[in-house]
């Protein structure tokens, strides 16, 4: 459902599938694309920073150099 939802508001989508950890592998594949912008959405569930962040968010931050909005 999202790309038609993207393809109707005139967005190019491409997805990708990857496995492993899925923050490192997030940082690690938008690092090697040289992306402009990283987008998350942020879920937080356990500890502290993870209910203000999210895990995944959370790795991602650690693992990548591109910049990174995480949307709530």
């Amino acid at each position: 459902p999202i790309d038609k939802f993207l393809m109707r508001h005139g967005v190019k989508a491409k997805g990708v599938w990857k496995s492993g950890n899925a923050g490192e592998t997030i940082g690690n594949y938008a690092d090697a694309g040289k992306f402009d912008l990283l987008v998350t959405g942020s879920h937080g569930h356990g500890s502290f920073l993870n209910m203000v962040l999210g895990s995944v968010a959370t790795k991602v931050l650690a693992n990548c150099k591109t910049p990174v909005l995480i949307v709530r």
